[in-house]
């Protein structure tokens, strides 16, 4: 069983920025990809970011490419989103997900989900 909370949401203006972070327990962090989605309400979850258990393999989606970072410290057993250039259509709620398989969080079929983190950009 893994154990995520995240923590780092808010209100921020358009232009700005917020760093997101997720604690994981109860498993070897290691072990995990990791990832972030984020659903928009009347929206389907998406996901936004993923990083395999080393940090070798990184995915963005095309809307946050540039704008946002994704990195985790297992040494610390936790990831983190950096997300700069904020825009209103990034409001929703972000989600941390972890999977022993990075194909499992790529098609959102993950195992483990924290209870998610508002994030809301006004214009």
């Amino acid at each position: 069983q893994v154990h995520l909370v995240e923590s780092g949401g808010g209100l921020v203006q358009s232009g700005g920025s917020l760093r997101l972070s997720c604690a994981a327990s109860g498993r070897t962090f290691s072990s995990l990809a990791m990832g972030w989605f984020r659903q928009a309400p009347g929206k389907e979850r998406e996901l936004v970011a993923a990083i395999s258990w080393s940090g070798g393999n990184i995915y963005y989606a095309d809307s946050v490419k540039s704008r946002f970072t994704i990195s985790r410290d297992n040494s610390e057993n936790t990831v983190s989103l950096q997300m700069n250039s904020l825009k209103p259509e990034d409001t929703a709620v972000y989600y941390c997900a972890a999977d022993t398989s990075w194909r499992a969080i790529a098609t959102m079929k993950n195992d483990y989900w924290g209870q998610g983190t508002q994030v809301t950009v006004s214009s």
